[in-house]
């Protein structure tokens, strides 16, 4: 099994860290993992984006033409992506953000406010999390454990105590998936 994705949205948004924590889950459960950035010259605001390919099987390039994934957090990168996935594919969305949707009917959107749910949380910059929550329930890759042992990994003792209001996060994405 293979699961090409795209994560886009503005710099600042947690666009990359979002696609490398995906990337890391995967290495943890013994995948074949690429993970590849592409940002704009601005830091924050500016465009960003990266791709992740997690596979049971080699990957032979980490170039992603038609994904079966796209996480778009903003207007302008469903606009550049929305119609570049494949038919049959999935795109999650920032509802909050993004009020405009390609008029497709081979793809499945899924709305997520992700702006709403951070705000809810008082945590306005983990407006990521709850992507992670839903491509963990769509594609099943890892569990809300194997999530955990990743930010530690990643974020090391020094952010260790953003974990908890991540994880709470990336749990409402869950519950907004699910319906």
């Amino acid at each position: 099994m293979e699961h090409r994705m795209i994560f886009a949205g503005f710099g600042g948004q947690g666009i990359l860290l979002a696609g490398q924590l995906v990337a890391e889950v995967g290495m943890i459960n013994g995948k074949n993992v690429t993970w590849m950035p592409s940002y704009g010259p601005a830091m924050r605001g500016g465009f960003a984006n990266c791709s992740v390919i997690v596979s049971d099987d080699v990957i032979g390039t980490p170039i992603i033409a038609n994904p079966d994934l796209l996480v778009a957090m903003n207007q302008p990168s469903m606009d550049l992506f929305g119609p570049k996935v494949a038919s049959g594919g999935h795109i999650i969305y920032n509802s909050s953000l993004i009020k405009s949707i390609p008029e497709r009917d081979d793809v499945t959107f899924i709305p997520l406010p992700c702006n709403e749910i951070a705000a809810n949380l008082d945590q306005p910059k983990a407006a990521n999390m709850p992507i992670i929550g839903a491509i963990m329930e769509l594609t099943k890759l890892f569990s809300l454990a194997d999530i955990e042992k990743t930010m530690l990994n990643k974020f090391g003792e020094s952010k260790a105590h953003l974990i908890e209001a991540n994880l709470k996060a990336i749990e409402e994405g869950t519950k907004h998936f699910k319906g």
